[in-house]
């Protein structure tokens, strides 16, 4: 084999591999994004899984996508490891459709001039025209997707003959048979598929790559079946090393892949050797093309999968056990693996992950501002150190949000996509200053302990009302944002503006207290910082609904949202604002009705 089909054939394999990476992703953006979600979300059983595994991987071409997404839902705690081993187990089976593909490659020897018309180069040739115009001149988002699919298969095609025409010569090579000759050993067999497939990132190029050699006619099915057993181990390396930096979950899952196929090797294997040498089966000698090896593949992958799949129990047990994990640890660590980098090119899982994300943070939000307010009627030390260690969470969920959020704005994004980003950029912000009201309130409480402080009777009733708007305007808020309840967020609005005024009446009374000796001023410094923060904690819900709602609307305008629910929509405020003025209504006291002060 001289230089020029060295080269050739290292052309052929760039052609065919980036092929198969044009293909692959037309595909997935046609199916906009929601192949992940279907994946995430209709696993909930092993047989589904394993169905599902299978059909996403023969869509997007490659059981490493799948099973490194894969990982991704697990280490983001989205999905058990339980359920992850059935669509792996899938992603094995569903790789071998590539194989079946590249056999279209070997129609252009039939006899019949109807077969010869589908030809690898007619066929090509044809879809590559089309997939040129869909790309080029079409305006439609989906037809130009679909281009790309096509101008993949063209060239995926393409490499394909290249590779096959590289290695042709190599049927009258005395030395290529004699090499070949000794991949009938199984250990070398499987060392080869092994090590290509680790080089080559892909089992699906590998496999074509031996039906290309399949055409010089000297593979044979001895020389075949350890090369793919190879092949199926070397698919799980890529997918283990994207598993170092996850958590043990993720690991688990990676793993697991390469126990299954290292399992499946070598009972398979001894399986059939054992047989041969029993049976001496006259099979093991006779010559594969194309379509043979893609049997192979396929028979082989299935083995694996019908053979393992009752044992998914079996195979969680094993890795557990492989990677212990610390309870503690795992529960930090799973605060922040919620947010996969794997994610970001699935527009749709990210944003689920970021709403899941979202939502823990604003639980985790109101969790903390109600253990602050306890705080300031039952001081604490432990429990004044758990509101700031939580806010310390709740700080890294802004952060991680905000850069994660940043990440996806950078790729394509539908209408649908880039207003949910904006909704939950807009948000997260606000659910962070809520934490940190909570902390500020924290320090009050302390304050109000180590100085040994105490309110007046009416101030202490005063602030058990606003206490009891603040917590509901939360809960309010909160349960608007996690159930994307619009009708709850728009109570928020009218609770809002009672509050502001229960904070104007507090603040009238209170400088009232004062003037009359009823109060120190001393007293009035902490007074007065529990109001504002209060008042705060509203002004935040209110962002927090009032973007839900513009979002809902299409409005993306504040200030126009809150003119129009004082003027298009003022019964429905007008009604609501009225039964949170009369809920939260502060007791009159003799002083201040003689002060001329509302109660």
């Amino acid at each position: 084999m001289d230089i020029s089909n060295v080269i050739a054939l290292l052309s052929g394999v760039s052609l065919f591999l980036f092929g198969m990476l044009l293909m692959g992703e037309g595909l997935k953006r046609v199916a906009g994004n929601k192949l992940e979600l279907i994946l995430y979300k209709l696993s909930s059983t092993p047989l589904k899984g394993v169905l599902l595994g299978t059909g996403v991987t023969a869509i997007i071409q490659s059981s490493s996508a799948t099973s490194v997404m894969v990982v991704g839902f697990v280490n983001s705690g989205m999905m058990k490891v339980k359920q992850a081993i059935g669509i792996v187990l899938g992603a094995i089976l569903g790789t071998s459709i590539t194989g079946w593909i590249i056999c279209l490659s070997s129609l252009e020897n039939g006899g019949s001039s109807w077969v010869k018309l589908l030809s690898t180069a007619s066929l090509t040739g044809i879809i590559a025209v089309i997939g040129i115009i869909l790309r080029m001149f079409c305006h439609s988002t989906l037809k130009k997707h679909i281009g790309d699919i096509l101008l993949g298969f063209a060239i995926l095609m393409t490499g394909m003959s290249a590779m096959s025409a590289a290695v042709s010569p190599l049927r009258e090579s005395a030395v290529f048979i004699e090499t070949l000759t000794s991949f009938k050993n199984p250990l070398i067999g499987i060392l080869v598929g092994c090590l290509i497939t680790c080089v080559l990132q892909s089992a699906s190029a590998t496999v074509g790559i031996l039906q290309a050699l399949s055409m010089t006619g000297a593979i044979t099915f001895d020389i075949a079946l350890p090369i793919i057993m190879g092949i199926a181990i070397g698919a799980a390396v890529p997918v283990f090393l994207s598993a170092l930096g996850s958590n043990i979950a993720g690991k688990r899952v990676a793993f697991v892949y390469l126990i299954i196929d290292v399992l499946g090797v070598l009972i398979l294997g001894p399986t059939v050797y054992l047989l041969d040498a029993i049976f001496a089966f006259s099979f093991m000698e006779q010559i594969m093309d194309m379509v043979g090896i893609a049997l192979i593949n396929t028979v082989f992958r299935l083995a694996i999968v019908l053979l393992l799949a009752p044992m998914i129990r079996v195979l969680e047990k094993i890795v557990s056990l492989l990677f212990r994990e610390n309870p503690e640890e795992a529960a930090e660590a799973a605060e922040m693996d919620r947010f996969e980098e794997r994610f970001i090119k699935h527009p749709a899982l990210a944003l689920e992950q970021s709403n899941r994300a979202v939502c823990s943070m604003a639980t985790k939000a109101q969790a903390n501002l109600l253990r602050a307010m306890k705080l300031i009627d039952t001081y604490s030390q432990d429990e004044y150190a758990m509101v700031q260690a939580k806010e310390q969470i709740i700080d890294k969920y802004e952060d991680k949000l905000g850069t994660y959020l940043v990440a996806l704005t950078r790729i394509e994004l539908s209408m649908a996509e880039s207003q949910e980003t904006f909704k939950i950029l807009h948000t997260i912000g606000d659910f962070e200053r809520i934490g940190d009201h909570a902390v500020n309130l924290s320090k009050t409480a302390k304050e109000i302990y180590d100085k040994r402080l105490a309110l007046s009777a009416d101030a202490q009733k005063e602030m058990a009302v606003l206490r009891a708007a603040i917590e509901e305007i939360v809960d309010n808020t909160v349960r608007a944002f996690t159930q994307n309840d619009i009708a709850l967020a728009r109570t928020v609005e009218p609770l809002e503006q009672t509050i502001n005024d229960l904070c104007d009446q507090i603040k009238a009374r209170h400088i009232w207290r004062v003037q009359t000796g009823d109060c120190v001023l001393h007293h009035g410094f902490v007074f007065n910082d529990m109001l504002t923060n209060y008042e705060r904690i509203a002004d935040h819900c209110s962002n927090i609904a009032v973007a839900m709602i513009e979002l809902e609307n299409g409005i993306f305008d504040t200030h126009e949202y809150l003119c129009d629910i004082k003027t298009g929509q003022e019964e429905v405020f007008a009604r609501d604002y009225a039964m949170y003025t009369a809920k939260y209504r502060l007791d009159s006291t003799p002083a201040e009705a003689l002060a001329g002060k509302d109660s």
